[in-house]
């Protein structure tokens, strides 16, 4: 019988920073893509906390290489004509890319529903991985009542209708609303959802279905109005392919994990991930190790049980929702002590930035932009060493470049409170 890898937190937090390029930033040139793609995608519900995920992990990137990668050419005026204009322009577009074949501007990064069906930037070469392995994972109760719900057929027709109605297109959320409406019935417009201080129609509550689908992305804002659009047409994996392949890139960037680790991060159901870890495990894609601190079985890629023997050192500065907080398990050891009270929100991460030292979280920090120049608080949770402090101004001065500001250091209590 083979003996199990022991493996420890500093050993899986080493290996685990390595690959994300939080020991070391990607070298100057690296895709942006390929820096989000080392991520498993980075959350983008605030684009700025996104741009500053990919910053402190690339050497030289600024806000404005994320928003290339992801708009290309068009930039925050590509949104801006009426949406028959961009008809018009969209099918002329698409005439030239028949003829002359896939354009090389087009922009490597989408914004669209990413996994726990929340706003990530994703490469868009793995969208035929990314909608396929995230619409195989089963979905649990609609939490809607029974009279807001849509049938399975209905929400079958109001994504084909959203693929549709955005195919070459940039519109906002109304005129595709019109769109929806126009092609499925008025079912879909009825305003049953109660959303914010209004009510939403029926057909939104598939809106991260159609992103998972790959029938929808963001378009770049059309002044101050979000946009969506189509992304690139592509050929998804086979599901199960799709599943492997997704458990495999989590367990390399991530592991050692259990399937509750990965349940969480995916927003899964324990018993099916369960499941899938079995399968994967009988067909001997992955293999059990002896993990610190997992509750039960934890799993690595088959042969991936290399680990660094120098522990991680320094200090770091993650963003709201960085990917490396939120996937990073067990989450006990990577919030130790009065970490986990001031650095959560009820046990959630990605509320609070946060403060690395060395393998764990030792504070939080928050940054308030005001005209050209930035105001970075930090708050540690114990004493920073005068090394420490000085790689702190080095990080600092790091956020500040990734936001093209100048940042000033404010060491002290962070008084915003949780995804301020």
């Amino acid at each position: 019988m083979r003996t199990r890898a022991k493996v420890s937190w500093s050993e899986a937090s080493a290996r685990r920073m390595r690959r994300q390029f939080l020991t070391a930033p990607a070298p100057a040139g690296t895709p942006v893509a390929e820096v989000v793609g080392a991520m498993l995608g980075t959350h983008a519900q605030v684009l700025s906390a996104a741009e500053m995920s990919v910053g402190v992990r690339a050497e030289g990137v600024t806000r404005s290489d994320v928003r290339a990668a992801l708009w290309g050419d068009s930039g925050d005026g590509g949104g801006r004509l009426s949406s028959a204009d961009q008809r018009e322009r969209s099918s002329a577009d698409r005439e030239s890319r028949s003829a002359e074949g896939p354009s090389p501007e087009c922009p490597s990064l989408v914004k669209t529903h990413g996994p726990r069906g929340t706003v990530h930037l994703l490469p868009a070469s793995e969208l035929p991985l990314w909608t396929s392995a995230l619409s195989a994972i089963p979905s649990g109760a609609s939490p809607h009542a029974p009279d807001v719900r849509l049938t399975d057929e209905q929400a079958d027709e109001v994504v084909a209708a959203i693929a549709d109605a955005l195919d070459g297109n940039l519109l906002t959320i109304d005129e595709l609303n019109d769109e929806v409406v126009a092609r499925t019935g008025s079912w879909a417009g009825d305003l049953v959802m109660p959303a914010f201080q209004g009510m939403w129609p029926r057909w939104r509550q598939v809106m991260h279905r159609a992103g998972l689908r790959g029938a929808l992305c963001f378009g770049p804002n059309r002044g101050r109005k979000v946009t969506y659009t189509r992304p690139p047409r592509f050929e998804p994996l086979a599901p199960d392919e799709a599943l492997a392949a997704l458990v495999r890139r989590y367990l390399r960037a991530y592991g050692p994990a259990t399937p509750q680790h990965f349940a969480k991060w995916a927003a899964a159901q324990r018993s099916w991930a369960l499941g899938l870890f079995s399968s994967l495990a009988a067909a001997g894609e992955i293999e059990e190790v002896d993990f610190e601190g997992a509750e039960g079985p934890a799993w690595v890629v088959a042969g991936d049980t290399e680990f660094p023997d120098e522990p991680v050192r320094g200090v770091r500065l993650l963003p709201y929702f960085d990917a490396y907080a939120i996937a990073a398990q067990p989450r006990e050891t990577l919030f130790p002590g009065t970490a986990y009270e001031r650095a959560l929100a009820g046990g959630q991460a990605g509320n609070y930035p946060v403060l690395l030292v060395d393998d764990v979280v030792a504070g939080v920090w928050h940054q308030r932009r005001q005209g050209r120049r930035t105001t970075v608080t930090v708050e540690p949770l114990g004493r920073l060493p005068a090394a420490q402090q000085r790689e702190l101004a080095e990080r600092v001065e790091r956020v500040g470049e990734t936001l093209e500001a100048k940042p000033e250091l404010v060491v002290g209590k962070v008084t915003a409170g949780p995804h301020a």
